[in-house]
């Protein structure tokens, strides 16, 4: 049984109330759990057997340097799914986070059979695939960003680990309750952007207001708790996404009674773009 949360099946029925905790602002988006149903999935080409949610893509004017879906695949003992040519985009790279079932990655090293908790990051170029060969759907985190390349440094390499086989790192002073399980080094400059799994214990908190360049995608994988967003105070649970844009002011406490966990997007260690040059 994962621990992990993913979209549900089915629309709510008719006798339900209509106001939820979806929004929209220049800041920041909530998408809630309820509203990331079968009528908003997609069909993608290159994919047999696969359904996804795309629940972020660069909007010029918001957050302009990624995308997010969540892809499900069709067991083979169904109508089967995956695709040998997943990614259409030759200058992208990408993270898969594996949350229900087993599916199988293919690299250039070999088949890596995977379960959930499951991370994997491909460069950009790398040739890749991914089937289901159970009898269960497949469902995984899609993360894609075109890679910045940086003079004197070269791309970084394909790796697959597991969110169970790497310790979090505790933030300092907050005596675990707040942690990242980083994936990738904070100071590898080979890599342009970072997906983490942020974890906190009940009681836990962001205890100051963070206000960055960096851009945020937030899906909920466990729990609940209370996020400053701008200026609003937003409850979020397991299943839901937030989607922040550069500077948007953000805090976090986390109620319990369970852990707070959520896996977490940045765009790092890169300079930003100054524009075209104009005249010569």
């Amino acid at each position: 049984m994962s621990p992990y949360a993913r979209p549900q099946d089915g629309l709510p029925p008719q006798t339900d109330l209509h106001t939820g905790r979806a929004i929209f602002t220049d800041a920041y988006a909530v998408i809630p759990r309820g509203v990331m149903r079968d009528i908003v999935t997609s069909y993608l080409p290159g994919w047999t057997g696969t359904r996804a949610w795309i629940i972020a893509r660069p909007l010029s004017g918001f957050a302009e340097t990624f995308a997010h879906y969540i892809v499900e695949v069709a067991p083979n003992g169904g109508w089967g799914g995956g695709s040998d040519r997943p990614e259409p985009d030759a200058q992208a790279q990408g993270v898969l986070f594996v949350t229900h079932g087993a599916p199988v990655l293919t690299l250039p090293d070999g088949a890596h059979p995977l379960t959930p908790g499951s991370y994997a990051y491909i460069p950009p170029g790398v040739a890749w695939s991914l089937s289901n060969p159970r009898d269960l759907p497949a469902t995984f985190h899609w993360v894609r960003k075109r890679y910045e390349p940086a003079p004197g440094i070269a791309a970084p390499e394909a790796f697959v680990t597991r969110d169970q086989a790497i310790a979090p790192i505790s933030m300092p002073g907050t005596n675990d309750a707040w942690a990242t399980t980083r994936f990738v080094s904070p100071d590898d400059l080979r890599h342009d952007m970072h997906v983490n799994v942020v974890t906190f214990q009940p009681g836990g908190v962001i205890p100051f207001e963070e206000t960055h360049v960096m851009e945020h995608g937030l899906y909920v994988l466990e729990g609940k708790a209370v996020y400053k967003l701008n200026r609003d105070w937003v409850e979020v649970e397991a299943g839901d996404y937030m989607w922040l844009r550069a500077f948007c002011p953000q805090a976090c406490y986390a109620a319990g009674p369970g852990p707070f966990r959520y896996l977490l997007y940045k765009d790092v260690n890169r300079h930003p773009r100054l524009g075209p040059v104009v005249g010569g």
